[in-house]
């Protein structure tokens, strides 16, 4: 199965695809000391199920090819959002993964979970670009960003929580 979308990696740069919204929030979620708690979190879906996904994926961890399918109810909406890892970050201060969609994703774009340790801080960035890859979310756009936001902020939350837990 392909991607539903050419840019193919591009949250690994600060400029994003032209033509597509673009969401950025990066936090300070804790001390150092709990970089490795939230590497963990973020590199086993912790994020997702933390916002109330229920995450089907082809591995218990992010791994590039990965295929990660997503599964919510928001109200009386049923939403499948079937990705693929595109990269995972690796690095001794820097973990994370970006996912992108296939097919049947209501989004087409990408999205980058990042946990950072710098300074004697933890700090989580979620950096994603997307457009409607549904009719449903072409008509609903509004709500979907709302809904996009709100999502991201349960994701920040949730890595602060998964800092501090000892």
């Amino acid at each position: 199965m392909s991607f539903t979308y050419s840019a193919v990696g591009a949250t690994r740069d600060a400029e994003l695809p032209v033509g597509t919204h673009h969401l950025s929030v990066r936090e300070a979620v804790g001390p150092a000391d709990g970089f490795e708690r939230a590497a963990e979190f973020v590199l086993t879906w912790g994020m997702q199920r933390a916002a109330g996904f229920a995450v089907e994926a082809a591995h218990p961890r992010a791994e590039e090819g990965v295929e990660v399918s997503m599964r919510a109810r928001f109200g009386p909406l049923r939403l499948i959002a079937p990705t693929r890892v595109v990269y995972v970050v690796d690095e001794p201060d820097r973990r994370g993964f970006a996912y992108g969609t296939l097919p049947g994703h209501p989004e087409s774009g990408e999205e980058l979970f990042l946990v950072e340790r710098l300074g004697g801080v933890t700090w989580v960035e979620v950096r994603a670009f997307t457009r409607p890859g549904r009719w449903y979310s072409r008509l609903g756009r509004p709500v979907v960003l709302l809904l996009q936001r709100r999502i991201v902020r349960q994701y920040v939350d949730a890595v602060r929580t998964a800092v501090i837990a000892e």
